[in-house]
């Protein structure tokens, strides 16, 4: 009787373990398929950027836009006395040619690459008033007080105006009264205000609106990693002015967005100018993050008294506002120049810390996204990120405004697992957006791979050499392998019992909960449970990113996570089929 169960049970085992090996050439073959997708996406996407650029191509060559024009000796005089610009970057003279010969233009242009000049210059050079849509006050705050400093008359028509100004800046709309050469809205004004409607529509009668800019055009698209709501009604400005030449700018814009904005922009017949991505001078580093806040702010305030002793300007990226203050206190109290900068500040306190960074009294400004875009400062040395960023375009943003000058820059990124639910809640309900957040938890645990390349792969651009400006491919890391089939199986059980009874937990309290999990299926067997706190919290990503975990809809009173299970993935509880490195 007992050999008999034996033998049955042999059996079983036998088939179960024919079962494993057959869900497992399952799963490496999905995960072959998701590959292949995600392949064959990128090669359709490469496919219509080349038949774009073709299109595109053949209408530039219609007229070549780097030859001479009547405009040109003027253009230079304005470009080196009033700018004081030596001489022209790549495609800048081709696009204000374009905008200057009355054409619809779409600028993708790395940060730092000086796209302020393409319409700030033909604005100087035409007749009249340039109007420039921009996204945040703090970006029309340092074009406007640069552009003064330059002795253009340049202003901006926002909530903090004075009254005195905006009289001025509607008498020189509507008749044409005072000097005034760029005009600086936020979207708002153009979707809200009928008064300064009414006054555009006047100075355009006049023939006085010479140009029309839409900077950060990446947040008309929402498929876009900055989407505002009320970029979508700028395409009202080419259909009221269909004659007046609109060029739109961004630095980040994959083909998806690109044809959203001409669209909603309503300019299909625009000239496109495509630079590279690459910042070669910038030096991209991933940090692990320690879970102890003190260790982090330690180790940053390390970092900046030990590489830049000297005072040179450096932006530390946070997550929230609250942070933001924080961060800055603890790093005055390292004895690093610091304050921080936020939208819920007064206005007044905001301009005088900008300000101060500005003319290098302050070394170190600790922002929330609400700092910097557009910003034109050159100098700024070194961009910390003490928090994860939404997506890869969004880092590829935050990060580019280091460096400017083309002088060497650091962008550092302190990643751990913890900080991918808090994220996951901002970008929950964004038109992909936590795909958008898995590519860029992707590039943090990355430890093989250029970082520098995943830029270029993201934007759908041909690899370029790294020549050791990131870290994977200046130090390499020391990885290695472990087999985390079990650690998984484990993950799959504590979680589909956690679902069975309702309950919800935050990434640290599952942490606990599998370390106990483990101890009690383990016993004596110290591999069971031999992985590390922030080695578990890396196991749970990457079974997110593995498609085999999944963040559903987060709770908005306490913001507490429920993993569940991936439709169709639930076999992993037999199964785990790859080994993943951990440092």
């Amino acid at each position: 009787m007992e050999s008999d169960i034996v033998e049955e049970l042999l059996c079983v085992e036998a088939e179960l373990q024919d079962v494993q090996d057959q869900i497992k050439i399952l799963l490496d073959h999905q995960e072959r398929l998701y590959r292949k997708q995600s392949e064959l996406k990128a090669l359709l996407e490469e496919c219509k950027t080349s038949e774009n650029e073709a299109n595109n191509n053949a209408s530039m060559a219609a007229e070549n836009w780097s030859g001479n024009f009547e405009w040109d000796s003027q253009a230079d005089d304005i470009r080196f006395n009033v700018f004081g610009i030596s001489s022209y970057r790549a495609n800048q003279r081709e696009i204000i040619n374009a905008v200057m010969r009355g054409r619809d233009v779409l600028v993708i242009m790395a940060a730092g690459s000086g796209k302020s000049l393409c319409y700030q210059l033909p604005a100087v050079l035409c007749n009249g008033v340039a109007l420039v849509v921009s996204p945040l006050l703090s970006l029309i705050q340092d074009q406007v007080m640069g552009l003064t400093a330059l002795g253009i008359p340049a202003y901006m028509l926002t909530s903090t105006t004075s009254k005195e100004d905006e009289k001025f800046i509607y008498k020189a709309l509507d008749k044409g009264e005072g000097e005034m050469k760029i005009l600086y809205v936020t979207p708002e004004k153009i979707s809200k205000s009928k008064r300064f409607m009414s006054k555009l529509e006047k100075c355009h009668n006049g023939g006085r609106l010479s140009l029309v800019a839409i900077d950060e055009a990446h947040c008309c698209s929402q498929w876009g990693h900055d989407f505002r709501p009320d970029y979508k009604n700028l395409g009202i400005l080419k259909v009221q002015f269909p004659n007046v030449p609109m060029i739109a700018l961004t630095a980040t814009a994959t083909y998806k967005v690109q044809t959203d904005l001409m669209e909603m922009l309503h300019i299909p017949k625009c000239v496109k100018f495509v630079s590279t991505v690459n910042r070669p001078n910038l030096f991209y580093k991933v940090l692990e993050k320690s879970s102890v806040a003190k260790v982090v702010i330690d180790e940053i305030a390390d970092f900046i008294r030990g590489s830049y002793p000297n005072n040179e300007s450096g932006i530390v990226y946070c997550f929230s506002r609250k942070e933001c203050e924080q961060v800055a206190k603890e790093l005055r109290e390292r004895g690093i120049s610091a304050d921080y900068y936020h939208a819920d500040m007064d206005v007044t306190a905001r301009e005088k810390v900008h300000l101060c960074w500005s003319k290098n009294k302050l070394q170190v400004i600790v922002g929330t996204v609400a700092f910097g875009m557009g910003i034109n400062k050159p100098d700024v040395r070194f961009v910390i990120h003490h928090s994860l960023s939404k997506s890869m375009e969004t880092y590829y943003q935050e990060s580019g405004r280091a460096g400017r000058d083309g002088l060497p820059s650091e962008c550092l990124l302190y990643f751990r697992p913890g900080d991918v639910p808090r994220q996951s809640s901002m970008v929950f309900y964004e038109n992909s957006g936590l795909q958008n957040l898995y590519d860029i938890v992707r590039y943090c645990q990355s430890k093989r791979n250029c970082h520098r390349g995943a830029f270029f792969q993201h934007f759908g651009e041909p690899l370029q050499d790294c020549n050791g400006m990131c870290d994977n491919c200046a130090y390499g890391h020391e990885i290695k392998e472990v087999d985390a089939t079990y650690h998984a199986k484990v993950v799959v059980s504590l979680l589909r019992d956690m679902q069975d009874n309702e309950q919800r937990a935050t990434m640290l309290q599952l942490v606990d909960r599998l370390k106990v999990k483990m101890k009690e299926v383990g016993g004596s067997n110290n591999s069971v449970s031999d992985l590390k706190k922030d080695e578990l919290e890396q196991l749970i990503i990457q079974l997110i990113l593995d498609r085999v975990l999944l963040l559903p809809q987060l709770s908005n009173e306490d913001k507490s996570i429920v993993y569940c299970l991936h439709a169709g993935q639930r076999l992993v509880q037999h199964a785990y089929p790859a080994a993943h490195a951990v440092t």
